[in-house]
This record gives C-alpha cells, structure tokens and sequence, in this order.
C-alpha cells in the first residue's frame, strides 16, 4: 500500500512528512480542486528529503478543456519540473469539448515528462464516456497512475467503479483512490476495490481560516489501513 497526501503548501508537507507520510501531490488552492504550486513551494518540499514530490499542473480552475496558451503554460510547467531535479511526478489531466480523455495532449505531457511519472488526475471524474473506455484511454497515453474517485462524488461512493477499473487496470497502470478519503472510511475502500495506492488530504481548518495537512490525521489514515 501507498499512501498519497495532497498538501497545498510546504507547512503541509512537512505536516505529512511528521505524520509518516512518504508521498505528496503538492498545489495550491485546494478550495477550487487545487492549481500549480509555485516555484519557491516545488524547491522547499524537494530540499525537505524524505517525501516523494509529485506536482499538479493545473493553471486555473474550472474545466479540463485548455486553450493553446493555457496548453502551452502546462507543457513549461512540467518542463520546469523536470529540468528543476527532484520532483518524481507531475499530475495532469486533459477532456475534449464532447467529455473525452484527450490522448493527443495527454500523450505530448507525457513525452516532456520523461523521465517522471505522469498521474492523470480526477479530470477522470467529470468524462463523458464509459470509464473502462476511458482507462484504456489514459493507458494508451501511457500515463503511469489514474486518480480517480471512481466517477462519483467521492471515494467511497464510488467503490463499485473504482473496482472494476482495478480489476481492468491491474499490472498496466496503478488507480489511486481519492476524494473523501478519510481514516474512518481508508480501509473499507482499499478492501473492496482492491487498490494498492489512496490520495487524502488530512486537512484541517487552523484559527485564521488556513487550511493544512494535520499530522495526526495522517497518523490516523495511516493506521486505519494497516501500515
């Protein structure tokens, strides 16, 4: 099993970091589904040592449909990334107008990436097609993760799908559960679909109204699935 903690900001890192974590997806904004971190935020958890980066690339909120500016600012983000050392994935997603996985941008994200790991995100979700038609899709891309809460509102609701897209998945590409992911619910998920990796954020509200990764959660996500 691997767990993955979505930290949106090198405080939230080092939250996960002391929580027993060993992976993050780093961004920013996680009200509006998370953006690119900055820079200066990609450097800090890279220098922390101990935890795999891996980076969403995203550079606005709303859809998954890009424009060609938008496009281009993805591919010299992920460039950067690559170029900056350190950083083990990057995350991305990408639909066509009718609600399909776009392979033609997916797949050019991917040849820039290399040679990092590409995680197509919950971009997933939000497909006009079949989800198993869809997974084929992003394994066509050759993407190396799916995040995915199984087309639903959140993981656990989602455990129907997200099992069938583990059982087709299986030793072709690692379906990484997220959304609503949560100690009290880790362990039901990862029994009844079968997957091998979560995504949580273990968030919690400080008193300005800063929301960080809260290291006793971790601990407790951690716990909850047996590691």
């Amino acid at each position: 099993m691997d767990i993955e903690i979505c930290a949106n900001s090198p405080a939230s890192a080092r939250n996960a970091l002391k929580g027993g974590a060993t992976r993050i997806e780093l961004c920013r904004q996680l009200e509006v589904g998370g953006l690119t971190p900055t820079l200066d935020d990609i450097r800090s958890c890279v220098a922390l040592g101990g935890l795999r980066v891996h980076v969403l690339v995203r550079p606005r909120a709303g859809n998954f449909c890009y424009t060609e500016e938008e496009y281009a600012t993805i591919c010299r983000e992920v460039e950067t990334c690559r170029l900056m050392g350190g950083v083990r994935a990057v995350v991305v997603g990408f639909l066509t107008p009718s609600g399909h996985i776009d392979e033609e941008l997916t797949r050019r994200v991917v040849e820039i990436a290399a040679p990092m790991e590409v995680t197509f995100h919950r971009a997933f979700d939000d497909i006009c097609q079949p989800p198993l038609d869809a997974l084929e899709a992003v394994i066509r891309c050759g993407c190396h993760r799916l995040l995915t809460s199984g087309c639903s509102p959140d993981a656990e609701q989602g455990i129907p799908t997200l099992r069938a897209l583990q059982q087709s998945a299986a030793g072709r590409i690692t379906i990484l559960a997220g959304a609503g992911v949560t100690p009290a619910n880790a362990a039901r998920i990862v029994k009844e679909t079968g997957v091998t990796e979560i995504h949580g954020s273990c968030k919690h509200t400080l008193p300005d109204g800063t929301v960080e990764t809260d290291p006793e959660i971790v601990k407790q996500l951690i716990k909850s699935i047996g590691l």
